[in-house]
């Protein structure tokens, strides 16, 4: 008697993914915007109970869902692939573009696209999801495959955890996330740690005093004010944040006034913040909270500034642990595809979720560039401009090398962390 590795049983797997293509295609072609995925939901959960033994809970946290196979006694396992899309207007030239008009936060229409690579998230997710119900002879325990909402809007996964999902699944000994990001086509990249930067969106209300252009001595200026504070942001991070930490205050929205001749007496401004250490993000959020009401004060406002938090992600920290759990199996399945990831300054809120069930976890990234061209730029030094990243209207993955290397790299995650049945 012998038991089959993980390696062994993706070396030897009969499932027929050819499937995946068409699911990819439709999910393009069909995106939804953060807290609207009804659709793309009801088409994942269709998907789920057509594999057949899939137990499949809907509408948790909003279009959030679960398929739980039970497959005997064992370790627990999650995978999660996130569903929404952004508020762009496609311009890949692909002929399943998206054509998708829908209503933007600020109330707008817009163009809606899978601008950020969700789409081949679900694709491969499912397509995992069936190499693990086609090989459940030679493994035991539960199998949790996670689709969760509104990512964009770092708010899905909480959504999730507030709405029960520890009491609809049983707690994960592992879970597991990716992303697609611009890179060669079919690499995966793992490391331990932080592995992607906690966020905040922080939004500052600013009101002074309207005035006339031709008495500005009347006024108190919220667009000077609001100046004021910008240029003090900048030096936040340079002067606070220590050099070898990492930190990051952008100021992404700046509005006040809608005429030449009125000085406004409001102003508004939108913060993105971003770190690896909540020691830093305490700092910034010190920094910026001092930085605000003393601009308010020396500007002799009457009324004090209102600073919103929102959009909230943790560091993403992986546990070393289960790293050098699954590391080895990627390395024996991808070969020389299996490389190491740096830290990424985006963010994520795939993290709540292992964190509100009490799991270890670990996040990788799959190169989604054409190997060409990727080779190509970063011969010539040119990966910023030459190469499209996700959100952009022009970002796209290379279809096959992508969908093999994330399905592979979900279901080896997954097979290395369950138990493995013996056979003759």
């Amino acid at each position: 008697m012998q038991t089959t590795s993980a390696v062994d049983i993706l070396s030897n797997h009969t499932a027929d993914l050819s499937w995946q293509r068409d699911v990819y295609t439709h999910l393009h072609a069909n995106p939804e915007l953060s807290e609207e995925e009804r659709e793309t939901s009801s088409f994942i959960a269709d998907k789920l109970r057509a594999m057949g033994d899939f137990e499949v809970h809907e509408n948790i946290g909003g279009y959030g869902l679960v398929g739980i196979l039970r497959n005997g006694d064992g370790p627990v396992v999650l995978f999660r692939a996130d569903m929404d899309a952004l508020p762009v207007d496609e311009q890949t030239g692909v002929d399943f573009a998206s054509t998708k008009v829908s209503v933007a936060r600020d109330g707008s229409r817009t163009k809606v696209m899978h601008a950020c690579g969700h789409d081949m998230h679900m694709t491969a997710g499912l397509g995992a999801a069936a190499i693990i119900h086609n090989t459940r002879e030679h493994w035991s325990g539960t199998y949790i495959a996670l689709f969760q909402p509104s990512e964009e809007k770092a708010s899905g996964a909480s959504a999730m955890i507030h709405d029960g999902l520890g009491r609809i699944i049983p707690k994960p000994d592992a879970c597991f996330g990716q992303h697609v990001v611009p890179g060669a086509a079919g690499t995966v990249m793992t490391m331990p740690g932080p592995a992607l930067a906690g966020c905040d969106t922080i939004t500052i209300e600013l009101t002074g005093r309207s005035a006339h252009g031709s008495m500005p001595h009347n006024s108190i200026d919220a667009t000077y004010l609001a100046a004021s504070i910008v240029l003090r942001l900048q030096g936040l991070v340079g002067r606070e944040v220590p050099p070898h930490e990492f930190g990051v205050v952008s100021v992404g929205t700046l509005q006040s006034g809608n005429s030449n001749n009125t000085i406004p007496g409001t102003a508004r401004i939108v913060l993105n913040m971003r770190f690896y250490s909540n020691d830093v993000r305490t700092t910034l959020i010190d920094g910026i909270e001092r930085i605000v009401r003393g601009e308010c004060i020396a500007s002799g406002c009457d009324s004090e500034p209102v600073i919103t938090y929102s959009d909230h992600g943790e560091v993403t920290d992986n546990s070393t642990e289960l790293f050098q759990t699954i590391r080895p199996v990627f390395d024996a399945i991808l070969g020389d595809d299996s490389i190491d990831a740096t830290a990424w300054t985006a963010s994520e809120d795939f993290a709540d979720i292992p964190r509100g069930l009490g799991s270890p976890y670990v996040y990788w990234t799959v190169g989604a560039t054409p190997r060409e061209q990727w080779d190509n730029a970063v011969k010539a030094d040119r990966v910023v401009e030459d190469i499209p990243s996700n959100h952009m209207s022009t970002f796209i993955p290379d279809y096959e090398p992508t969908v093999a290397a994330a399905t592979t790299a979900a279901a080896a995650a997954v097979l290395a962390t369950l138990d493995s049945r013996s056979s003759s």
